[in-house]
Parts: structure tokens; sequence; C-alpha cells
């Protein structure tokens, strides 16, 4: 683990900066809801880039007109803009396209709800802008759809992946890493669900807060950790775990309310999406071992000072986003 910390030190010290909110996904979201036989009324939603609309801009099916909306105007966390479209025929087995998304990082989740069929969702990403509107949407394509986008919101959530960082740092032993990281998920996957089904409603800006705090307190215990006392977190992690997983979830449940789940299919998608993450939390960790093993066979042994000064680094980038967000209540 010294080792490890060793050469992330410089990464911690070069955070992305001004994220206040460092775990938002933020895809794209474009809704097509049919009103009548050849009417659909459009809602476009555009990811902010420092202030700015992204880049990026629907092209409808051909034969549908407008074939572009209104310019878009900000809320509080995208760019919308929504407008009614007439189309002279059927649009399924037509094709649908996000102009400029080839050159960015997004995804962006098309929503089709025709009058006389099943919703269909698609999701489009940089290698595949364009796609064909399928006749009949599956189960199976809605899973594989909301499993890469919870596996890539917990690779693309800086916030979370510090937090799982400072857990991999603070808990040596295996086994207690495992059922640390089990507790987190079970106890996200719970709260993610119940925000989901509207048991549990959360202001965002507080759990978000709430959230940097949580990653502060891990930094804290990984610089007291060598005083040789008993420690919560060091001995039983999976009860820290779980009390910080529960508001984690609801972050995730944020992420989720800004893209939607099919009606039809919202067991398999938030399942489906609970796996994503999960999945991306186990690359993340298993990546951090296998460069610990490797850097393991060509470095000498070092003291605490590495682990210290990394714990640092992780505080004060949380400290950072702890200010900004509380300064955006």
């Amino acid at each position: 683990m010294r080792h490890l910390v060793c050469m992330l030190i410089a990464l911690l010290f070069v955070w992305p900066e001004g994220d206040a909110n460092a775990h938002a996904l933020d895809p794209g979201y474009l809704e097509i809801r049919q009103i009548a036989s050849n009417t659909w009324s459009v809602h476009w939603r555009k990811p902010d880039v420092n202030g700015q609309p992204m880049a990026i801009d629907a092209v409808l099916p051909n034969g549908c007109a407008p074939s572009r909306g209104p310019e878009a105007t900000r809320d509080s966390r995208a760019w919308v803009s929504s407008w009614v479209m007439e189309c002279r025929e059927d649009i399924a087995g037509k094709s649908i396209a996000i102009e400029g998304l080839e050159a960015q990082r997004n995804d962006v989740l098309v929503r089709l709800h025709p009058l006389e069929a099943a919703p269909t969702t698609l999701r489009l990403t940089s290698d595949t802008a364009i796609q064909t509107i399928p006749l009949e949407q599956t189960t199976w394509s809605v899973f594989i759809s909301y499993f890469q986008l919870g596996f890539e919101h917990i690779l693309e959530g800086w916030d979370h992946l510090l937090f799982v960082f400072a857990l991999f740092i603070l808990v040596r032993e295996v086994w207690r890493l495992v059922g640390a990281v089990t507790a987190f998920t079970l106890a996200h996957s719970i709260t993610l669900a119940l925000a989901t089904f509207g048991i549990l409603n959360v202001p965002g800006p507080p759990v978000e807060a709430v959230i940097a705090l949580s990653i502060v307190f891990l930094a804290m215990e990984i610089v007291k950790g060598g005083e040789g006392r008993f420690r919560l977190s060091k001995q039983k992690p999976w009860i820290v775990c779980f009390g910080f997983g529960l508001l984690h979830g609801l972050g995730f449940a944020g992420a989720l309310a800004e893209i939607g789940l099919p009606p039809n299919d919202i067991p398999a998608a938030l399942l489906a999406f609970n796996l994503g993450v999960e999945a991306g939390q186990m690359s993340f960790i298993a990546a951090l071992a296998l460069f610990t093993a490797i850097w393991r066979l060509f470095a000498s042994p070092t003291g605490r000072g590495p682990v210290v000064l990394t714990a640092y680094g992780i505080g004060s980038v949380s400290m950072y986003w702890l200010i900004e967000r509380l300064s955006g209540f």
C-alpha cells in the first residue's frame, strides 16, 4: 500500500477542479412522446459545460419537422428545449442521431413513447451516435443499456472513486475490504431503490455535501490509523461503509433521476444500474490491487509518510468539494 500511494500523490494534487457535482453522470436526454397520430412532443436536454450547452444536437428522423427546436435555456443543471414536431409517417425503423456526440465523452439517452406500443430506450455514445429506432424494445436491451450507464457512472464519479480509494488505503485486510465494499453496495442499493420509487425524497445539495464530508472522514481515519487505538473504521469498516453507502445511494439516485427509467422495465433497469455500479467499483479496486502488486516488485518499503501525505491530499480535495457544495445552497 505504501508503494501505491507514492505513485498516486501527484494525481491527488491535480484532481479536477471546480466540480461541484463530481459524481454526476450528466448524460444528454432526448424524450420523444407521441401525442397524436402524426404529432410528437420533443424534450431535449443538453449537459452543461462550463456554463454553456454541450456542442451536440439531436437529428430527428427524416420526414419530421421541425427537425430542430428553439434555443435551449438553462435550468439548474442543464440546457433544455421543448417543441412539437409533425411526422409524415411512423418513425419506427428510421434513424435518429446526435450530431457532435462523436467528439464527446458523454452519452445521450433517447426515450420514445408511442401511443400504441411500449416505450423504447436507446443509448447513443460517441461510438454509436446514430441508431435505428427498433420496432420493439426488449427487456434485455434495457438491462444492457442501464448496466453500462451504472458502470460508467461510478468510473466517471470522482467523489465516489475517491471514497473507494480512501477505503482501499484504510482497510488493509482483504476480507475486511470485501465486507466493507459489499456493505457499501447493499446500502446504496437500498436508498437508490427507495428514492427511485418515491418513498424517500432528500434534496440533492445536502446529499452532495455529506458525500464530500464522508471522504473527509476517511482521510482523517487514515491519518489517525497509526495511533494504535481501536478504530471502528478499521476494525469493523462494514458498519461505517453501510452508513455512508446510504448517503451515496441518494447521490446515485440524483444521477439516475436525471437519466430517468423506462416505465415498463423499472425493476430491470434499476437492477442493471446497481450491478453496473458494483462492477465499476470492483474493477477500480482490482486495478488498484494489481498496481500495488506490480509496484511491490520494483519498490523498496517506506514509512507512513506517503500514506499520511496522501490522506492529506484526499482530505484537501474533499474539503474543496465540501466548501463548494455548501456555497451552492
